[in-house]
């Protein structure tokens, strides 16, 4: 499976730095060694205690993001995925530290914290030693804390190299850094981050790998159909794969397993029982879009009420990513007395909006259930001549568009936004779905009608399911305002109610053919019907032709307007409406 290999920057070797100048930019109260790549707070109150991070960059927000009020006093930024040298993070803590002016009782004291990998422990853990050595008067008033929170390494696989650091280490510079910022000694705000780092679980799951800007393009040895679960924030293989890749409700169960389960002597690191408080971060890793992470979400508050657990607080967002990787994680440290240090609201940019309380049962968040449908009592009952024949007619003609799906999307994806083809696809099967139910049938072809225009409506939504409902419901209008007397439609009926429709379509949109849109075919269709009299298969062959005729047309409404002209034309893409309208109209009459 192809890696996405575009970046928007200068240059590979400048994008750290530059990222860093943004980023304070951003934020007045930060100040940039740039030689060292080190943000750090310009006024420091070295009456508290102050909070030290850092690592390789590629992981933003973390680890400058969290660089204000509230959270850590500095950041030492290294390359993408490369720890800063001993040299920098030394920087770092001079800068952090701040000797002018320095009376004795006013000293700063310092809490280091680092993921859990290799080379970050080595170089801050050389530096503070350094330093430490340098500076003798200090060495009781720095400290060291190591974050690994991953599940998906077990004690007897990470038992010399320990637990990846994940995205529960932003939680540890969270509830740390309210607890400095409110005054906490030295030992309490060591003794503080060290019980949240014991404390917390974090799992990882992706669907790819990530390409780190300036390397060549890759293909990540995933499949199309595979996640891994327990991938490392730095393309570092993870503990498992799965193939096809599950519902996520069966997924964020096997997830949750990793988190809470007790039973796995190898695996378990947090004594979670039933009823325990906990904190949910969902965090993105980078290439997850917001309506995804809102769904993994929703699923994962649910199956922790399945199982017991008290959910004190929920946040979601980017807190720790790698680069574009298509990722999510999921932590759940117990929480107590740490809720209100979580509350606290900091001055960073990378922190995101959390509410501050527990979430609401979804029942109290639900809006009351309301009776929409509404009264037919005046319809006009009309039948047609062979009521099974209609019926099977419109199941063709849907799961052609069903079937045809693949093919309006790739078009779609190129002429539009990529989604006709679905929205159609979710029209036919509600149209499906109202047959099955005996809502759509040729006993009573004007509730039938309407039924389709508020599947339309109510199931494909967007432009199309508008167009699509205004005109079922004109020709539902049309039928009703020609209805003969015996009650039977006929061709002349059809003729007239099609007319009718078109016309009330016209009252919304602009679109006139040729514009390249679906009112190309479907005007040929009508016009053609009349002209000949009420011949079916003339008007469906001169829909057809209109319909072809888009992939030589310059768009005049609709998405495709929004597109180069010339590229539509050297392609030869038809207008993905106008191709819908040519597969009903070929299909509700067999061959």
């Amino acid at each position: 499976m192809s890696i996405q290999s575009k970046h928007l920057l200068n240059s590979p070797s400048s994008l750290v730095l530059e990222s860093l100048k943004g980023l304070c930019a951003l934020n007045p109260q930060l100040a940039l060694d740039s030689q060292n790549k080190i943000v750090y707070v310009k006024s420091n109150d070295r009456s508290k205690v102050a909070l030290m991070c850092g690592g390789g960059s590629g992981h933003e927000p973390a680890h400058a993001g969290f660089v204000g009020q509230g959270i850590l006093k500095g950041a030492v930024c290294g390359n993408i995925f490369a720890s800063p040298n001993a040299s920098q993070v030394r920087r770092g803590i001079d800068l952090v530290d701040n000797d002018k002016g320095r009376v004795p009782f006013l000293w700063p004291f310092t809490v280091i914290i680092v993921k859990n990998y290799t080379g970050d422990v080595l170089n801050f853990g050389l530096a503070k030693e350094q330093y430490a050595a340098q500076h003798p008067g200090k060495a009781q008033r720095l400290k060291f804390v190591i974050v690994g929170d991953d599940v998906a390494v077990g004690r007897e696989q990470g038992k010399i190299v320990g637990r990846r650091g994940l995205a529960g280490t932003v939680l540890v510079y969270k509830i740390a850094g309210a607890l400095a910022h409110r005054g906490g000694s030295l030992d309490e705000v060591y003794s503080m981050a060290t019980w949240v780092a014991s404390r917390i679980a974090t799992i990882g799951v992706s669907l790819g790998h990530t390409h780190v800007p300036g390397t060549a393009p890759m293909t990540s040895d995933l499949s199309p159909s595979e996640i891994e679960i327990g991938l490392g924030i730095h393309n570092e293989s993870g503990h498992s794969r799965l193939s096809p890749i599950p519902k996520l409700s069966e997924l964020v169960s096997q997830l949750l397993d990793f988190l809470t389960s007790t039973l796995d002597p190898d695996r378990s690191f947090v004594p979670f029982k039933s009823k325990d408080n906990v904190v949910l971060l969902v965090n993105n890793l980078g290439g997850l879009s917001e309506l995804e992470l809102s769904g993994i979400v929703a699923e994962v508050r649910r199956e922790l009420d399945a199982r017991d657990f008290t959910t004190s607080r929920i946040l979601s967002g980017t807190f720790m990513t790698s680069l574009n990787m298509p990722e999510g994680e999921k932590d759940a440290p117990r929480a107590d007395l740490i809720l209100s240090l979580l509350d606290d609201k900091p001055e960073v940019p990378g922190w995101k909006w959390a509410s501050g309380a527990a979430p609401l049962p979804e029942s109290k968040q639900s809006a009351p259930s309301m009776q929409t449908e509404s009264s037919q009592s005046n319809v006009g009952r009309i039948t047609v001549p062979d009521p099974k024949t209609f019926v099977e007619s419109i199941k063709r003609a849907a799961n052609a568009l069903i079937k045809a799906e693949p093919e309006i999307t790739r078009m779609d994806s190129i002429a539009g936004d990529g989604d006709c083809g679905l929205t159609l696809k979710a029209g036919s099967e509600g149209v499906l779905a109202k047959i099955d139910a005996g809502e759509i049938s040729g006993d009573d072809l004007v509730r039938s009608i309407i039924s389709i225009s508020q599947v339309a409506e109510e199931v494909m939504g967007g432009t199309s399911g508008a167009l699509y409902s205004i005109f079922f419901s004109g020709l539902a209008q049309g039928l009703q305002a020609n209805a003969p007397k015996g009650g039977e439609v006929t061709g002349e009926l059809w003729g007239k109610a099609l007319t009718a429709a078109l016309a009330n379509l016209y009252t919304y949109t602009r679109a006139r053919p040729p514009s390249r849109t679906l009112v190309d075919p479907l005007a040929a269709f009508i016009e053609t019907f009349n002209d000949t009299k009420n011949n079916y298969r003339e008007a469906a062959t001169a829909s057809a032709k209109a319909a072809e005729a888009t992939k030589n047309l310059t768009a005049k409404a609709g998405r495709s307007a929004y597109v180069e002209g010339d590229r539509l034309k050297k392609e030869q893409v038809a207008d993905p409406g106008a191709w819908g309208i040519k597969t009903i109209l070929e299909h509700l009459v067999a061959a």
